[in-house]
């Protein structure tokens, strides 16, 4: 038996299918979302649960459900509406939810994820209408013992947590972050099988020092500046030792924490608890994946390109890593791998002992690399860096709208037959460069992926096919892998073993097409195939607890994988006997 809950346990009967033993019954059945099967309950059911009467006559299967809820989804005005009408189904049902959400993913991810979700998070003391998850604050951190012994699933695996200090591109969201957690593990459920009954949101509330919140009444978080300093990791400190001691195989994914703690963050804790932030390590792999398909694409080497990473955060520093870590494991020295990125920020390149700060200093410049350049001011700018360090490549992850303008990207074209541009900032309105424009102006050259979702662009009779950078080809695979392997902790070798797995299924399946992502619907398959090869790599450097699996080839564990996902799929149910 696998008691998941105080109120339902999975259980098998002697032919070996599996059914949900309950412990309660009538309407408390129909107010949980775990255990609302509304009009899908049998009439026997409803008579041994305490239904009868109280739903309508007709039985329908989860296939009917689905169906007439997307016809109501269909009917939301806008897309804030598309998100709550979710929301609201996940919190009257999340087998109907899920169901519905992997029918439909493609047009939903952009509901529940990004760009959709950053304006909840904006939103969302306005729109709040349910709890999910846990929120941790100063205000509750002594008893956090307490908190997680009440939780109401019995055996968290994975956890994602954020601190809302930058979320997306619209930076402190306070109380609001809690809403990207959710969305993610709606991924790690919808893309990669992973039971929503063994995930919890997290939002750490340690205040804001965005003034129109502090001041709104109505905002549903901590009325006080942000912690900073010791208290603010005396409180992280209590939380993963009590995750620690509640749930010791869980794994915990960092979500949006601002540049200042995301390195520090994930640095303390990185071996105390298996996990791995996402805006670093998740960006950084999903963009190396890309640029890896891309070159193939232009039947080039990742080794001969020259790259420009704008923007100098968490996000634009894990791209940076990860990309020197990709053309290490192709055959460059650190030193030569180094040499050939520049990591521009506001104030021009990222130079050694000039302006690189500390978690910077593996990623950034030497002052002799532009000792010859002719520049206006102290350090190159962004355009002088276009100019003459000659790139073939262009990142943004900056969350500068229109800042790849024409004579940027018309001069990328000068320094390669077909430069690789990609305008990674979300949400879509703060997007570096429209993808129009960039194929325009490089007169249908520019090999383009995006952060957010853009339609395809028609160009001289062409149509070029915009990839889309999203982390959900690597996170959920990441966390699934270190679920299966019970993974001490998540190294830098799964990290980019991921990067490497997503971009060899790209290349089988749809790089002959043109494609450098795969698209949306086939985030399962992805994940079964990031998921088995990361976990290879954990089971081959010992970072795995599970070593019965250590003989399966890749093959195997693919199959091994996807014989562990959850699907959204109605169990009979039975009345334990000690119900209430």
């Amino acid at each position: 038996m696998a008691r998941l809950s105080p109120y339902f346990a999975y259980k098998r009967d002697t032919q070996g299918k599996g059914y949900l033993e309950v412990y309660l019954r009538g309407n408390a059945l129909l107010r949980m979302a775990a255990t609302n099967k509304g009009t899908a309950f049998t009439e026997h059911e409803r008579r041994e649960l305490g239904l009868e009467g109280m739903l309508p006559p007709q039985v329908c299967d989860l296939p009917q459900q689905v169906a007439r809820l997307y016809r109501g989804y269909c009917r939301q005005p806008d897309d804030i509406s598309k998100y709550q009408y979710l929301r609201a189904m996940q919190e009257r049902s999340e087998i109907r939810f899920y169901a519905m959400l992997q029918q439909h993913l493609e047009e939903m991810m952009p509901i529940v994820y990004t760009p959709t979700v950053g304006k909840a998070v904006q939103q969302y003391s306005d729109l709040y209408q349910a709890p999910r998850g846990i929120t941790v604050s100063s205000h509750n951190i002594d008893h956090i013992d307490e908190i997680l012994d009440d939780y109401h699933l019995y055996d968290v695996r994975m956890i994602v947590a954020t601190d809302a200090s930058a979320i997306l591109g619209i930076g402190d969201q306070g109380h609001g972050g809690l809403a990207i957690c959710i969305g993610k593990l709606a991924l790690y459920t919808a893309g990669a099988g992973l039971s929503p009954f063994h995930t919890m949101p997290v939002n750490i509330d340690v205040g804001t020092d965005r003034k129109e919140l502090l001041e709104d009444p109505e905002y549903l978080g901590v009325h006080e500046s942000r912690l900073t300093g010791d208290a603010y990791f005396e409180l992280l400190d209590r939380f993963v030792d009590g995750v620690k001691r509640r749930w010791p195989k869980a794994i915990i994914q960092w979500e949006d924490f601002a540049k200042d703690v995301a390195f520090k963050v994930l640095e303390r804790y990185k071996d105390r608890v298996a996990s791995f932030n996402d805006d670093i390590q998740g960006t950084g792999a999903v963009t190396l994946a890309g640029l890896i398909a891309a070159c193939k694409l232009k039947g080039e080497n990742l080794t001969d390109q020259r790259i420009v990473v704008v923007g100098a955060g968490a996000g634009g520093i894990g791209v940076a890593k990860a990309i020197q870590d990709g053309l290490v494991h192709e055959g460059l020295s650190r030193e030569q791998a180094r040499r050939q990125m520049f990591v521009v920020d506001a104030g021009g390149l990222v130079v050694e002992g000039v302006s690189a700060q500390p978690y910077q200093l593996p990623v950034s410049q030497t002052e002799d690399v532009y000792r010859d350049w002719s520049i206006a001011g102290g350090l190159p700018s962004l355009l002088e860096v276009t100019e003459q360090g000659h790139p073939t490549v262009l990142i943004g992850l900056t969350g500068v709208p229109g800042l790849f303008n024409e004579p940027l990207v018309r001069r990328m074209a000068q320094n390669t037959e077909r430069p690789i541009i990609f305008p990674l900032s979300n949400p879509t309105s703060n997007c570096e460069a429209i993808p129009q424009d960039l194929i325009a102006w490089t007169e249908g050259k520019a090999i383009v992926a995006t952060g957010s979702p853009f339609d395809d662009v028609e160009y001289d009779g062409q149509r070029h096919s915009i990839g889309q950078g999203n982390n959900a080809f690597v996170f959920p695979g990441i966390g699934f892998a270190g679920i299966l392997g019970r993974c001490r902790r998540i190294t830098d070798a799964m990290i980019i073993e991921s990067a490497f797995a997503l971009a060899r299924y790209t290349e089988a399946h749809y790089l002959s097409r043109g494609l450098i992502y795969p698209p949306i619907n086939d985030l399962r398959e992805v994940s079964v195939s990031v998921a088995a090869q990361v976990l290879a790599v954990a089971l081959a450097e010992d970072t795995a607890q599970r070593t019965d699996l250590a003989d399966l080839d890749v093959v195997a564990l693919a199959e091994y994988v996807r014989s562990r996902m959850w699907e959204p799929a109605y169990l009979p149910y039975v009345l334990a006997d000690n119900a209430m």
